[in-house]
C-alpha cells in the first residue's frame, strides 16, 4: 500500500505541463524608459538636504536642527522610513515643520523629485503688506 505514487503522479504532470512556458523569453522594459513618478507636495513644503546624527538630532542643511515626536519620514517610494535607518546619510528632501518649529514631515526625493524646483527658505507666518502694493510701481509709493 504504497500512498506516495499518486502524488508523485500528479507532480509529474504539473511540471510537464508547466516547462514549456519556462522557455518563454522574459519581456522586461528597458531601463531607459523608466521614470521614477512624482508626487505631489504641500504648497509649503521647503527643499533641504538632511543628514540624521542622533535621532531625534539632524543637520538640516548644515545646522543643528530636531525631528518632531512622531516625525514621518517617507523614502523616494513613499514607504516609512525610521530615522535611525538614515543614520549618516546626506538626502536631499522636502520637508514640513510642526507648530513648534522641529521637522515633522519628510519626504526623501527620487531623481526626478530633484529636479523640480522648490523654495528653501522659512515660510513666514505673516504677511504685513497688502496686493495694492505689489501692483503700485515703486515711482508711485510713498517714501
Amino acid at each position: 500500500m504504497n500512498r506516495c505514487a499518486p502524488h508523485l503522479f500528479t507532480l509529474f504532470l504539473v511540471l510537464a505541463a508547466t516547462a514549456p512556458l519556462a522557455s518563454l523569453p522574459a519581456r522586461a522594459q528597458p531601463s531607459a524608459e523608466f521614470k521614477p513618478a512624482v508626487r505631489q507636495f504641500p504648497a509649503a513644503a521647503l527643499r533641504g538636504e538632511i543628514v540624521v546624527q542622533t535621532p531625534p538630532g539632524i543637520l538640516l542643511d548644515g545646522k543643528a536642527d530636531r525631528l518632531s515626536p512622531g516625525a514621518r519620514i517617507r523614502d523616494a517610494n513613499n514607504l516609512l522610513v525610521m530615522s535611525g535607518a538614515l543614520a549618516n546619510q546626506k538626502v536631499v528632501v522636502n520637508y514640513l515643520r510642526e507648530s513648534g518649529g522641529n521637522v515633522h514631515e519628510v519626504w526623501i526625493l527620487n531623481s526626478e523629485e530633484v529636479k523640480q524646483k522648490r523654495p528653501n527658505t522659512k515660510a513666514s507666518w505673516f504677511s504685513f503688506g497688502s496686493s495694492a502694493d505689489a501692483d503700485t510701481p515703486a515711482s508711485v509709493k510713498a517714501p
